[in-house]
């Protein structure tokens, strides 16, 4: 039960941080991960999503909506597909991209600060192959396996 409570402390405080970190761009924790999405991928699938953050797709509708609104993401109809949205990043989105990615980098070194690189390596990928399990078992299969993000 130690593994739980720490693992649950731990995304509390990071979330906390990153979120102090992100406040002066206008967005939190909980958007980053789609904005920088975006703006690497220009035109990508909403239902990209799905795949890419385990979570349920009514989140990430969500999620879309609020960054369209607060002037980050363009929607735009799929040609092949009017019912499915392409996602496009606004030119306020792509001029703050740079600096999510440091705060997120300064988020992640204060996190595991005392840790050796070894140690760090090693914790990513115990925490990659435990999410990976969980999710097989609770059926939550998903195409990409983005270990590098």
């Amino acid at each position: 039960m130690k593994l739980l409570k720490w693992l649950s402390v731990s995304d509390r405080l990071t979330k906390k941080e990153l979120d102090l970190r992100l406040a002066p761009l206008g967005i939190n924790s909980s958007q980053h991960m789609y904005l920088l999405k975006v703006c690497d991928q220009p035109g990508i699938l909403q239902e990209s999503f799905i795949n890419s953050f385990y979570v349920h797709p009514s989140n990430i509708v969500r999620m879309i909506a609020t960054l369209e609104k607060n002037g980050f993401l363009i929607r735009k109809p799929w040609e092949k597909d009017k019912r499915t949205w392409c996602l496009y990043p606004t030119q306020r989105a792509l001029d703050i991209a740079g600096q999510i990615r440091t705060a997120c980098q300064e988020t992640e070194t204060a996190l595991t600060a005392g840790l050796s690189a070894e140690e760090r390596e090693l914790l990513a990928g115990m925490l990659f192959r435990t999410g990976k399990q969980l999710a097989r078992q609770l059926n939550i299969e998903r195409m990409e396996d983005e270990f590098d993000e």
